[in-house]
């Protein structure tokens, strides 16, 4: 997975989004090339390396060869886009940014979304922004978009319905539910077309999220603001689990006629021989027998050895053999001293949060048998022992040993 995260401090536009997706190496040749699929003449596009209050970040010029630009219905945009030869992916993401402007202009303007006329939206530039930012998502393989909270900034925007408050009334429809906020910079952060792309793409918005970070970009807004850098930061790189993660085998079979008695042996044999668990399920197969189904979970490296131990021990005549993903919370051992002695605590966590604590079992039921004392007792004063001895304070605790 490639994760993208939006940094829209300084608010997003259309124009900013590609800037940050060619600083980020979108190639303007590959982005020139895919958007010529649209057939959609009137305009040039270039970029340039810029500064934003001393911050380097790249410019994405959209130059319309005629200023006057005509108001689009959303089936002229649709039609405009499904002509085109572009990726089945480009499309339909392009098509539903579209979709998303088009119901929220609706609202907006109590009619519907096939008599909106888009104007700013419906130019060619805005058709450049929103289809170039799609192919570029594409083009740089991202697979997650998140967005942090929004900037709009304040004061008003001139539009082709007169002067509005920031933020304008589509974007403010486009940004609900989403995490904003207003600046005390006069200008129009983010516009409709930097939120409906956000707002339709993005997974969801918080704050920067656990990742490895392999590339940052930034793209440059129209003005340079005094006091902040007019840019959109665009992070790319792979999401950080918070789990251990592992491939581990298992080993299944169906067993119907084989003396109960073998089962505790050979649970202790696989056990031994390496075996991360062993457990029996009872079944019924066909004609009604009662069964029992062996699952044994191990490493690929100790699968051999433990499936000969399966045939020899038991009247299996075949197994079923599968490659399985782990998610496991990162373990440690720590060994605390109670009044009835020393006592291992295993301890899970997710990061830095412990999320469990259990005291191992053979620890406390070794003390039970030579003290001569309720087991439930030992486990809970090893439990209280290491609760008031540790730093962090489990957020639950394990209510059985293992």
């Amino acid at each position: 997975m490639t994760l993208a995260y939006f940094d829209c401090f300084s608010g997003i536009s259309g124009d900013m989004t590609l800037g940050a997706l060619v600083d980020a190496g979108l190639p303007i040749e590959v982005l020139r090339s895919e958007l010529a699929k649209l057939n959609l003449p009137g305009y040039t596009l270039s970029s340039e390396k810029v500064k934003r209050s001393g911050l380097s970040a790249t410019k994405v010029h959209v130059i319309l060869d005629e200023k006057e630009q005509p108001a689009r219905h959303l089936s002229d945009i649709e039609a405009i886009i499904n002509a085109s030869s572009l990726k089945t992916a480009v499309k339909r993401k392009s098509l539903s940014i579209f979709q998303r402007l088009a119901e929220v202009e609706a609202k907006v303007h109590g009619t519907t979304p096939e008599k909106v006329h888009f104007h700013e939206v419906g130019a060619v530039d805005a058709l450049v922004d929103i289809v170039g930012s799609v192919i570029g998502l594409e083009h740089l393989g991202i697979t997650e978009i998140i967005g942090s909270p929004l900037n709009v900034g304040s004061g008003t925007v001139h539009t082709a319905h007169g002067k509005l408050p920031v933020p304008a009334p589509a974007t403010a429809e486009l940004l609900r539910n989403i995490p904003l906020y207003s600046s005390s910079i006069t200008f129009e952060l983010t516009t409709p077309t930097g939120a409906a792309i956000i707002s339709t793409l993005a997974a969801s918005f918080g704050p920067l999220p656990q990742m490895t970070i392999c590339r940052v970009a930034y793209g440059a807004g129209n003005k340079d603001i005094p006091g902040q850098p007019n840019v959109l930061r665009l992070m790319i790189g792979e999401p950080v689990s918070a789990y251990e993660e592992d491939t581990s085998i298992v080993i299944e079979s169906n067993i119907d006629d084989m003396n109960p008695q073998i089962y505790g042996h050979l649970i202790d044999t696989l056990m031994a021989k390496g075996a991360h668990d062993v457990y029996l399920t009872p079944i019924i197969m066909k004609k009604g027998r009662p069964a029992v189904l062996l699952s044994v979970l191990t490493d690929k490296a100790k699968s051999a050895e433990l499936l000969d131990t399966i045939f020899r021990e038991t009247t299996s005549i075949g197994v079923r053999i599968q490659e399985v993903g782990r998610k496991k919370l990162s373990r440690e051992v720590r060994t605390v001293e109670t009044p009835y002695g020393k006592i291992r605590m295993k301890i899970s966590k997710q990061g830095d949060e412990i999320m469990t604590v259990t005291p191992e079992y053979e620890d406390c039921k070794r003390i039970a048998d030579e003290r001569h004392i309720p087991l439930k007792n030992v486990i809970e004063e090893a439990k209280a022992v290491f609760s008031q001895s540790s730093p962090r304070t489990p957020r639950k605790a394990a209510e059985e040993t293992d």
